[in-house]
């Protein structure tokens, strides 16, 4: 078997990181017409290349298959659209943008964060593969560009639209099969003196917090800001600051210049680098012993289910998240200890999840049931969907949270 090449530097990839086997692509919910039929099923064999250190899982299907059509619309969580408000306002302020500044977002979804760049009369764009998303955007007003971010269309975007004082990629680098190439793309669409901001789940989270359900195909990366600056600099970037961030269990915010023209590293650049390399991210070695981390917390949640389900407990589920997908189906989870999950997206109300097959209903549905414990999938929103499932509480239900660590509250 031949083996994979590194996305980075093109080495052999010959290392695993962690193999989690089989499991159906996260956003591929069914149909109930299509439940006796087939499903593809695809490996999540994470490996670490040996010479660059990216951690990365080879492109078992590719980026078109996966998001030219796509089932996640960020304005469903109110958090993560006032995560994005701050966001902006802190990038206008930092920036000093105007009315004479143009802001690109690459993988813009729904314009759950261009509308806050629009209303501040700031001129904006918006790029985004998927086309059913991108018609999403137009409807708000966002002028929204429907394809894949690399070079070529990067340098046929600036052409068009100009080139862009900022460039938002929030939560979408580690989303692509050629990263380089999209690196370049962002590099294209800057001015000389313009910024790049890059949100990134960190890896040294992902590793600590044992956050092995953000793995699933359409991450393709998994990184820390070792190799993050890596990639940046095949395209010409320069990481000149970087923020930490709650979200998503632990995130990187990454300020990328220019390399010519790139201002000095601020001091938590040098911050991060230290507390990844004392975590042993600088050595193949330092990565190892996740896989057994991944089994405990697997072993939590059956443990759980079962029994609650000898009790004589019933239990639903909050969300239907891709990172919800790879946790269930890893775990062998199905409707005889989950027995149902609820969404606020009207996309997904009505369908199954992947592999396992629970249904998804809308959320008033947990009222219909009154379950003993309701079990948030999306645990990186627990604050905002607490503060939802607060009339839950009429009944006695209690809710629960699988990661970072198995809790009931």
């Amino acid at each position: 078997m031949t083996a994979a090449k590194c996305r980075l530097c093109g080495s052999d990839l010959t290392q695993t990181f962690v193999d989690l086997g089989m499991s159906p692509p996260c956003e591929s919910y069914l149909e109930a017409d299509q439940l006796d039929r087939g499903e593809t099923f695809y490996p999540l064999h994470v490996r670490i290349c040996s010479s660059c250190l990216l951690v990365q899982l080879p492109a078992y299907l590719a980026g078109e298959d996966i998001f030219s059509h796509y089932a996640y619309f960020s304005s469903y969580s109110d958090s993560w659209v006032a995560h994005a408000k701050r966001y902006v306002e802190a990038a206008v302020e930092r920036l000093g943008l105007d009315g004479d500044s143009f802001v690109v977002e690459v993988a813009s979804n729904d314009g759950y964060l261009l509308q806050h760049v629009r209303d501040r009369g700031i001129r904006c764009l918006g790029i985004e593969p998927a086309a059913n998303i991108a018609e999403v955007a137009r409807a708000k007003g966002i002028d929204t560009v429907c394809e894949f971010l690399g070079e070529v269309t990067g340098t046929e975007v600036a052409a068009t639209h100009g080139k862009a004082d900022l460039v938002a990629a929030n939560n979408v680098f580690a989303h692509v099969p050629d990263i380089v190439d999209f690196a370049k793309g962002l590099r294209a669409l800057l001015k000389d003196d313009g910024t790049a901001t890059i949100e990134i789940p960190h890896l040294l989270r992902l590793i600590d917090d044992r956050l092995y359900d953000t793995i699933y195909h359409e991450h393709y990366s998994y990184l820390s800001l070792i190799t993050t600056q890596r990639v940046l600099a095949e395209a010409g970037l320069t990481v000149v600051d970087v923020q930490e961030l709650s979200t998503h269990g632990g995130s990187l915010r990454t300020w990328s210049m220019p390399t010519e023209h790139a201002t000095p590293q601020s001091d938590r650049v040098a911050q991060v680098l230290r507390d990844e390399r004392e975590a042993g991210l600088d050595t193949v070695a330092g990565h190892a012993g996740f896989a057994d981390v991944v089994s405990a917390a697997r072993d939590d949640l059956v443990e759980f289910l079962i029994a609650a389900r000898r009790d004589g407990r019933t239990v639903a589920g909050y969300g239907a998240p891709g990172k919800g997908n790879t946790l269930l189906n890893h775990a062998g989870v199905r409707e005889d200890l989950l027995d149902y999950t609820v969404d606020r997206s009207t996309f997904k109300q009505g369908m199954f999840l992947p592999g396992t097959h629970i249904p998804i209903h809308p959320p008033e549905k947990l009222a219909e049931t009154r379950p003993d414990y309701i079990l948030i999938l999306p645990w990186n929103l627990r604050e905002e969907i607490t503060a939802q499932l607060e009339y839950t509480r009429e009944w006695g239900a209690r809710l629960v949270v699988p990661l970072p660590r198995l809790e009931v509250f």
